[in-house]
């Protein structure tokens, strides 16, 4: 761990070091501190650096950032997420698209199946053309080491101060805020942002109470080769146990092409599943994954975590921002986690680099409270519609069955209808902050 008072910043220099009365741009540059080296963490940090770079000094604190010199352990991450086409344009207005763009899959058309798990045939329900727009793709596969290995050097380059050290506290009035480090350094700041994952501690330690349930369900993760293209297909099969989706990587793996796999297990059955020998465990893969892409391998072990729903009751307390799954998480049926993060980041940062910039208090109750209500009705929306889903497909009783897919192939049937899911799932809105229309801040 660093030592107290040492940075990991690309040039060397401690930035921030004093923050000067909240609200005044002639003194100190206010700091932003940022619990949390996550990819919403450091997409934060990099807007706001890049957006504010004489009035806002941005400190992130996590003890899972590399040492100097160091490879990031993360990098062994093998998981890969679905950034929806507004999250590529924040990517690209903070300029490190170019560095992930090689490893992100565009989804250029989307399947839906409901069917049981020894059908010989799969009917297909529902279909989406995959692009929101001529040549846009609504989302594009990327692997979440590309995305944190694209973000930590540009936070380094644009003079975020990086600290490999955990933030044991932060307390605050309507006036100033001081968090105390781990190492027992105490940093004053306008802002603390809670972005440190779904059990955060800044959150419970502001008294923000969290709204939410376990699902009987895990998800499993793989990395899975295979013989045929996939084209940039994505196919989500809806099974009595939950759905099985195969999401398109970029080309590559021991058979030429590859996919990964978010598998949704009841919860009872996933130790098994996980003490299977490679050979077993590609054949339970194999049954679920189908013959359309020919013989498959798997590229990584299966890997699993319980699925849950949550949201903080208050995205805000007094100095305090959530964001990410700190503020909200939510079933993976749909994808749309981490877009709901990015969300987050690009309206957090929207709030107070305006704020900053008229000479405000970024940390001032009144800016924060605009960040709580530009997230809060999107981010219940977005609960209810996944919880609803999973509910709904995760059920065999017959009735049921017959229910969803009559109400998949009568959407099948309405293209309006179909364009409209899909520009939603792209986060593409003319009312959307600015980064996530590709603007700079």
């Amino acid at each position: 761990m660093a030592g107290k008072g040492e940075t990991l910043t690309g040039k060397g220099k401690r930035r921030g070091a004093k923050a000067g009365p909240a609200g005044n741009p002639e003194t100190q540059p206010l700091r932003i501190l940022i619990a949390g080296s996550g990819i919403a963490g450091l997409t934060l940090a990099l807007a706001l650096a890049r957006a504010c770079p004489k009035r806002l000094a941005v400190t992130i604190c996590d003890p899972a950032l590399p040492a100097p010199g160091a490879p990031d352990a993360r990098a062994d991450d093998e998981r890969a997420y679905a950034v929806a086409a507004a999250g590529r344009h924040m990517f690209e207005s903070l300029g490190i698209w170019h560095a992930v763009a090689r490893e992100a899959q565009p989804m250029r058309d989307m399947v839906i199946t409901d069917s049981h798990l020894a059908d010989p045939v799969r009917p297909a329900f529902l279909h989406f053309d995959g692009e929101v727009e001529p040549g846009e793709a609504f989302a594009h596969m990327v692997p979440a080491r590309a995305l944190l290995a694209a973000l930590l050097p540009a936070c380094r380059e644009a003079g975020v101060d990086l600290r490999r050290v955990a933030v044991r506290r932060f307390s605050a009035d309507p006036m100033t805020g001081t968090a105390v480090l781990a190492d027992g350094e105490r940093l004053p700041a306008s802002v603390c942002v809670a972005a440190d994952g779904a059990r955060s501690r800044l959150r419970e330690a502001a008294g923000i109470s969290w709204i939410g349930w376990s699902y009987p369900q895990s998800g499993i993760v793989a990395t899975i080769a295979h013989e045929r293209d996939h084209h940039g297909r994505a196919i989500e099969h809806f099974l009595p146990s939950g759905p099985f989706a195969l999401l398109p990587l970029t080309p590559g793996g021991s058979l030429g092409h590859r996919s990964s796999i978010v598998w949704t297990e009841r919860r009872e059955n996933v130790p098994a599943m996980l003490a299977l020998d490679p050979e077993d465990a590609l054949a339970e893969v194999e049954r679920r994954f189908g013959l359309e892409l020919g013989r498959i391998a798997l590229e990584t072990p299966l890997r699993a975590w319980p699925l849950s729903y949550g949201i903080a009751r208050d995205f805000t307390a007094t100095r305090l921002a959530l964001i990410g799954d700190a503020a909200h998480v939510i079933h993976p049926i749909a994808g749309q986690g981490l877009n709901l993060g990015l969300k987050d980041v690009a309206a957090l940062a929207e709030c107070i680099v305006d704020a900053t910039r008229l000479g405000m208090d970024p940390g001032g109750a009144d800016v924060l409270s605009d960040y709580d209500r530009a997230r809060r009705f999107d981010t219940v929306a977005m609960g209810v519609v996944t919880d609803g889903l999973n509910r709904l497909f995760s059920n065999d009783l017959p009735p049921v069955r017959m229910l969803r897919d009559f109400g998949l192939g009568l959407v099948e049937r309405m293209a309006p209808v179909k364009r409209f899911f899909i520009r939603e799932a792209s986060g593409l809105d003319r009312k959307a902050p600015r980064l996530l229309r590709g603007e700079t801040l």
